[in-house]
This record gives C-alpha cells, sequence and structure tokens, in this order.
C-alpha cells in the first residue's frame, strides 16, 4: 500500500483504541513529560498526538519511505530512523517510551520493550498502548470464521505474532517494568457499525489476504459481512491489550 493508504489505516486503528490510549497517557503522566518517545511511528499519527502534550517528542521508525512522508505533513516531533532492537539513544533519555500496534511486527519484541525501558529514565513509563490477540478472534455469523483463521494466518506470513497481546506482561516483566496489563472493552453500535470502519476493515483483509483468496471469494465474504452488518448479526472482535510499564527509580 502508499504511504496514503497507511496513513488512513493507520488513523482508523488510532480512532478505535483512542479512549485507552488517552486513558494510559493520564496514568502515565505525560502532561507532566519533557522528552518522549514513540517507537514505531509509521505515520506519525500517535507521533502528531503526544505533542499536544506539550512534550518534546521525538518519533522513531525503520521504514524510510514512512519517514519521509511523515517528515514532509508533521511537524511536531522530530523523525528519525532506526531500529526498535538498538535503539539509537543514550539510557534514560525520556521519561515516557510508547509504542502502539508495533510489538507484534518485531522479530524480537522482548529485545524491543527492553530498550525502551532502557532508554526511560528511573520512574518513567513505558507504554504498550496496544496490541491483539488473535487467538481470541471471534467472526460471527459463523460463515465468517474461516475469513477470520485466513487472516490470523496470513498475518504469521508476514513475519506478524497475531498472538502477541497475551504476552505482554511477561515482556514488561523480563525487562524490569513494574506493569499493569488490560484489555480493551468490545462495543457493537446494533443495527450497524460505521461504514468507515467497515470500509477500512476490508480494505486491510484484501491486503492481507491478497493471493490468498480469489476475488470472488472475497467478494463472496464481504456480501456475507455486510449483510450481517445490516441485520445486526455482526460481531467482529480481536482481544486488544495493553501494557502500562513503570521503571524503578
Amino acid at each position: 500500500m502508499t504511504p496514503e493508504k497507511w496513513h488512513a489505516w493507520f488513523g482508523q486503528q488510532a480512532g478505535w483504541t483512542r479512549q485507552t490510549r488517552l486513558w494510559l497517557y493520564r496514568q502515565a503522566k505525560l502532561n507532566r513529560a519533557r522528552d518522549v518517545l514513540e517507537v514505531g511511528c509509521g505515520t506519525g499519527v500517535i507521533a502528531g498526538e503526544l505533542a499536544h502534550t506539550g512534550a518534546n517528542v521525538v518519533a522513531l521508525d525503520i521504514d524510510p519511505g514512512m519517514l519521509t512522508f511523515t517528515s514532509q505533513r508533521e511537524t511536531h516531533a522530530t523523525y528519525v530512523q532506526g531500529d526498535a532492537h538498538a535503539l539509537p539513544f543514550p539510557g534514560g533519555a525520556f521519561d515516557a517510551v510508547v509504542c502502539h500496534y508495533l510489538l507484534l511486527w518485531l522479530p524480537e519484541p522482548a529485545q524491543g520493550v527492553k530498550e525502551m525501558a532502557r532508554v526511560t529514565r528511573p520512574g518513567g513509563s513505558v507504554l504498550a498502548c496496544a496490541e491483539p490477540d488473535y487467538g481470541g478472534r471471534i467472526d460471527h455469523p459463523p460463515e465468517l470464521a474461516d475469513l477470520g483463521r485466513r487472516q490470523t494466518e496470513a498475518l504469521r506470513r508476514q513475519g506478524a505474532d497475531p498472538e502477541i497481546g497475551r504476552r505482554l506482561g511477561e515482556l514488561f516483566a523480563a525487562a524490569n517494568l513494574r506493569a499493569t496489563v488490560g484489555t480493551m472493552a468490545g462495543q457493537w453500535h446494533v443495527p450497524s457499525v460505521s461504514q468507515a470502519d467497515f470500509e477500512a476493515e476490508w480494505r486491510m483483509r484484501e491486503h492481507d489476504l491478497a493471493g490468498v483468496l480469489t476475488g470472488e471469494e472475497l467478494h463472496r465474504l464481504r456480501a456475507i459481512d455486510s449483510r450481517a452488518l445490516e441485520e445486526g448479526r455482526r460481531v467482529l472482535f480481536v482481544p486488544t491489550f495493553y501494557a502500562l510499564g513503570h521503571k524503578s527509580d
């Protein structure tokens, strides 16, 4: 996908997790932070939000294409290219370090969390704002269950760990962080959810399942999903975990 399309998707994701994220910011007292790092900033959706806390925000991503797109449209943060497994910052450089849908994509998520803890000042916080767990995914009506399984398999083939959510506690403990771990609640507006949300979900499904399902099969499943949505029967729930870690003084 183009950076523009990724930006639209990241914005959609951020909308779904916004309330939990803002609660985490309050718990971490980000309004008092001087220096905040976002790891895996993508197109800058979360970095732009963090800048409104008044902190000096640094945003890092490994993808130079994403950073070029972001730096051209977002000026509220300093953008740096780098690897989450070896952050290019000295120890204790930040009051808080934030990530959002990042750990599932890291080949070594434990190392990523340890690096985030390393660059956090004593007394500071590490926030994993959203990490999914497709092992608990619910697709309803039953005709859509195979769609969920196929998308989970597609994520694994892309190098993701789609069950990373359940591992947040152990990852934070291994980094010597005292952590609160929880899951976001699911909510459905019956008889329908936002059409924009539905379209965004299907754009990503089609991206993930290209070459796995035929266009005809995707069209058939989309029609089932759309009809279930209209009839108030549709459920798509992926447990999404968060973790707030505190680094000891």
